[in-house]
């Protein structure tokens, strides 16, 4: 097996098929990728204390890479193996974004995070374990180009949920041939729900695998842990988002394990959990927009003990 490295300095400000692939690779084979991601945006941030005098991007996104055999209506199947992180992450805090915008005010808070084996110094009393996550992963869309920074889409993106970790499996539609997997956003540690907007962000490495799932046609992305699937909700206002995803849920138990309907409505009622992923909707405001519900991703969670 291999491992293709793609570097940092290969980071894109979208998700587009019209980016020349950095990598073709063959599905299934075993080999793996290695997606680093950059954190210049805070290293400037917390210098200068400025979104004016910018030079970095923000959410940048290591790819594409060009999947050989995955055309419109299949799905990439994307396993994570591991996530390397650097010695320190960034707490910081964005004027006018995220659920604490009101306490925190219009100064703006920067703070460098020691990562080492003993966990996340988030204080000089906090150090939590590391819980690495990868915040921005997507395929291409059919046209056009999609943020990386909000709002997530059926293809990906800004999902910012804590599900996409080592040991698990994102499945993702393929919009366009080849299908353009992107990965950015690696955070060392983020609380469910991403009350900041920004978590604990982390350079780092992900190492993934992919394969194709032929004629998977996917309208949303849903992630396979070791213990749960996973249903991506998207829609606006947030009630959208929250049927959404528990259709794919009810979809997947009736069409895909041959549930009877009545069977499927009872269970979901019984331990279908769901729940707010991350913050960054479905709409495309401008400029960043404070945490709200409305359009938010929610995730709606089947047990595997069930099926």
């Amino acid at each position: 097996m291999t491992e293709h490295f793609l570097g940092k300095e290969l980071g894109k400000p979208g998700f587009s098929a019209a980016d020349e692939p950095v990598l073709r690779i063959q599905p299934g084979t075993g080999d793996t990728i290695a997606f680093e991601t950059s954190d210049e945006v805070y290293a400037q941030l917390h210098e200068t204390h400025d979104m004016a005098k910018l030079t970095a991007q923000i959410n940048p996104i290591t790819g594409p890479v060009y999947v050989e055999g995955a055309t419109p209506g299949d799905a990439l199947k994307v396993t994570i193996h591991e996530i390397r992180l650097k010695d320190y992450g960034w707490s910081v805090s964005l004027p006018g974004a995220g659920a604490l915008q009101d306490v925190m005010g219009e100064e703006m808070f920067t703070r460098q995070v020691p990562i080492d084996e003993a966990g996340v110094h988030v204080t000089d009393r906090h150090v939590f374990d590391a819980k690495p996550m990868i915040g921005c992963i997507g395929t291409a869309p059919a046209e056009g180009v999609n943020s990386t920074v909000m709002p997530s889409y059926p293809q990906g993106g800004n999902m910012d949920l804590t599900e996409c970790r080592p040991g698990s499996v994102v499945y993702l539609p393929v919009m366009v041939e080849g299908a353009y997997l992107a990965i950015g956003d690696i955070h060392a540690i983020m609380a469910e729900g991403e009350s900041s907007f920004v978590a604990i962000e982390a350079e780092g490495t992900a190492v993934v695998s992919v394969e194709v799932v032929k004629d998977l046609a996917l309208r949303a992305p849903r992630v396979e842990t070791e213990d749960e699937w996973v249903f991506v909700g998207l829609g606006d206002p947030v009630q959208e988002s929250i049927q959404r995803g528990y259709e794919d849920a009810f979809r997947f138990l009736v069409d895909d394990n041959g549930w009877t309907i009545g069977d499927a409505y009872a269970v979901l009622s019984a331990v279908g959990h769901s729940r707010l992923g991350g913050p960054t909707g479905s709409g495309d405001p401008d400029p960043l927009h404070p945490l709200s519900a409305r359009g938010a991703v929610t995730i709606h969670k089947v047990p595997k003990s069930i099926l």
